[in-house]
C-alpha cells in the first residue's frame, strides 16, 4: 500500500506559513518571503539548485530587497533559510555545517522527500531563529512532515 503525502507547492506552503506568522503579531510581505519580529529579519529563498560558490555569495551577504509601496530598500537579514524541493549538494549541505559562523545565521531545509511522497523534511538549522522553529512545527502540524536532523552535522 502506497500512501501519498499531498504536499503543497513550495510557494503555497510558504504563503499558508506567512499568514500563521500574521496571526503570531510577526510581520510578512505579499511580495517576498520574509517574516519580521521585532528587529530581525528572517529570510526564505526557495530554489531548485545553486552552485556552493553562488551559495556562498549570497549566505555571506546576509540582505534581502524589501518593497515598500512602490519603492524597494535592502535591509539586514538575521537569518536565511534556503528550501530545496530537490535535494542539496553534499558540498553545499557541508559548507554550512563546517562552518560555525554561517551556520548561525543559515537554516536547510531539503524538502525532496515531502515531495516524493515521504512525509520527511530533514534540516540542518543551528540557527537561534524563531521563525525557523515555527516553520518545522508548521511542516510537522499543518503539512504532516516529520523534520529530521541532518547526519552531516
Amino acid at each position: 500500500m502506497t500512501v501519498t503525502l499531498d504536499f503543497p507547492k513550495i510557494w503555497e506552503l510558504l504563503k499558508s506559513f506567512k499568514d500563521q506568522c500574521q496571526s503570531r503579531g510577526w510581520k510578512t510581505s505579499g511580495f517576498e518571503d520574509w517574516v519580521k519580529t521585532d528587529d530581525e529579519y528572517h529570510n526564505f529563498l526557495w530554489i531548485r539548485t545553486v552552485h556552493p560558490s553562488t551559495f556562498e555569495k549570497v549566505a555571506a551577504k546576509h540582505k534581502c530587497v524589501i518593497r515598500k509601496d512602490t519603492s524597494y530598500h535592502i535591509v539586514d537579514v538575521s537569518y536565511t533559510a534556503w528550501l530545496f524541493p530537490q535535494t542539496p549538494s553534499k558540498k553545499l549541505i557541508d559548507t554550512v555545517a563546517k562552518n560555525p559562523e554561517l551556520s548561525k545565521t543559515t537554516a536547510i531545509y531539503d524538502l525532496s522527500w515531502a515531495y516524493e511522497g515521504k512525509p520527511v523534511c530533514i534540516k540542518l538549522n543551528e540557527t537561534n531563529s524563531t521563525v525557523f522553529e515555527e516553520f518545522e512545527r508548521f511542516l510537522t502540524k499543518k503539512c504532516g512532515v516529520r523534520v529530521k536532523p541532518s547526519t552531516s552535522c
